[in-house]
């Protein structure tokens, strides 16, 4: 049986742990919504820059069609029982536009080049504008580790 209580972490200990899985992970739920359409929620590949979170996606996608049309997203890691949350507007870049570092350091990180590929990809960049992390319920309050773009600690 799984030990399901935790010690309520600092906040300057929630935004370390919440750096390292953003390094360290490789899949993350993108959520989007089409004014027309409504929500769409999909894992994607991604890597984090120290300040952004990139992935790609094909171009005629659903989740590209619905960031072009409405930038705001939410990002989510997937472990339920270690949830980190991440807020912010997605910009988008071609495959031939997509700065060659961020384009490198995805390929580096998965062995794939989506630029390489016959049909057309987008690249998103999320800069996250507001981020939440807690483990259990001990953590509920004080969950937001970055608001407006900043750290809390």
């Amino acid at each position: 049986m799984q030990n399901t209580e935790f010690v309520r972490r600092p906040v300057a200990e929630r935004r370390r742990d919440t750096l390292e899985r953003l390094a360290s992970e490789r899949d993350v739920w993108v959520s989007t919504a089409h004014p027309d359409h409504g929500p769409h929620q999909v894992p994607l590949w991604f890597a984090w820059d120290g300040r952004a979170v990139w992935m790609c996606t094909g171009a005629a996608s659903a989740t590209a069609r619905n960031v072009l049309a409405e930038p705001r997203v939410r990002l989510a890691l997937p472990d339920t029982f270690d949830v980190v949350l991440l807020q912010g507007e997605a910009e988008c870049f071609g495959d031939r536009d997509v700065p060659g570092d961020a384009a490198d350091a995805f390929t580096g990180k998965f062995g794939w080049d989506p630029r390489t590929e016959d049909r057309p990809y987008l690249y998103l960049r999320v800069v996250p504008r507001t981020v939440r992390a807690w483990r259990g319920e001990a953590e509920l309050r004080g969950r937001v580790i970055m608001r407006d773009g900043a750290w809390l600690a």
